[in-house]
């Protein structure tokens, strides 16, 4: 036998497969991509019927009521609700009492923005220098306060500014050389608006000092310091560094507080104790009065909706805003 013989054959491996192919992806049905896109809507139907209910149909309301003449006579059904178009607007842009009332309103909502931003920013700035349990105290405070009901708070300022037994008065009297005993702060319109500005702003500067104070967290400490190594100041890094990283959120919270500012009603109905004066008329109590005292509903529907127009310009300034910080970001 020859070693030919003998040699057991080498085993040569089967050829490799080549891989299957990827299964090709179906086209979804017309029929599930529609139902994809339904379910949204579906989640959001209960909500956004909430919405039409409660805001849509006083709207609706309140514009139908504008372009009518509707008084007690036509509340009683005694009479039917005539069409006047825009009789009512006519009559009351014609007023010199409502653009009195206009100009009132813009400088009380101003005043109130201002102070209550610089006063949040400030005291935002300050919770980041404290230790930690006095930045717990001034939270409880701050929350204390925002959750305090405003008929509460008004009755509250109204003690501390009561000309006979405000506690303020007395306060203010033990400073040498100065005599408030007996002084009505309500017995003109700009010390008394400066009142309710007061209590106004002391009710909004929780909200702002809490928010102010979490987009605090997000400013990067590398990019303060990198100011500073540079040479800038405490205000340089707050102008060039903290600022513009807050500025979304300031502008958020600058056009949150106009339109709670410019629709002001029970700090002035219950302050002068249901029956605003003339000089403390804002656009909400100028309309309930025209309303409900006067009973033209109509043109205190033109009011309001005049109102409702021009809260809507502030909130197209927030948006062109916004959009803008988007474009550079």
């Amino acid at each position: 036998m020859s070693a030919a013989d003998t040699t057991t054959p080498a085993k040569v491996p089967p050829p490799r497969q080549a891989p299957p192919p990827p299964p090709v992806a179906k086209a979804p049905r017309k029929g599930g991509t529609s139902r994809g896109a339904a379910t949204p809507w579906l989640l959001l139907a209960p909500c956004l019927l909430i919405l039409a209910l409660v805001l849509g149909y006083p709207l609706v309301r309140l514009v139908t009521l504008s372009f009518q003449k509707f008084g007690q006579s036509q509340l009683w059904g005694f009479q039917p609700a005539d069409w006047v178009g825009f009789h009512n607007f006519s009559g009351v842009l014609d007023d010199g009492e409502f653009w009195q009332v206009v100009l009132r309103t813009i400088v009380f909502a101003a005043g109130s923005v201002v102070f209550t931003m610089v006063l949040g920013m400030l005291i935002a700035l300050l919770l980041q220098r404290v230790s930690g349990w006095v930045k717990t105290l001034v939270n409880i405070a701050l929350v204390a306060s925002w959750g305090m009901p405003i008929i509460v708070a008004t009755t509250v300022f109204k003690w501390l500014f009561d000309a006979d037994y405000g506690i303020l008065n007395a306060l203010l009297s033990r400073l040498p050389g100065v005599d408030l005993i007996g002084h009505n702060w309500f017995a003109s319109g700009p010390q008394g608006l400066a009142v309710i500005m007061l209590l106004v702003v002391w009710g909004a500067v929780p909200f702002v000092v809490i928010t102010l104070s979490a987009g605090l967290t997000q400013v990067p400490a590398e990019l303060e310091e990198a100011a500073r190594l540079d040479g800038a100041g405490s205000w340089g890094v707050f102008r060039y560094v903290t600022l513009p990283i807050l500025k979304p959120i300031i502008v958020m919270l600058t056009t949150l507080s106009v339109i709670w500012d410019m629709g002001v009603f029970p700090q002035v109905f219950v302050m002068r104790n249901g029956h605003p004066e003339q000089e403390f008329q804002l656009l909400t109590t100028y309309s309930y009065d025209r309303a409900f005292v006067v009973n033209d509903y109509a043109q205190g529907s033109a009011i309001a909706l005049i109102t409702v127009v021009l809260l809507l310009g502030v909130v197209a300034v927030y948006m062109r805003q916004m959009l803008k910080i988007g474009e550079v970001e």
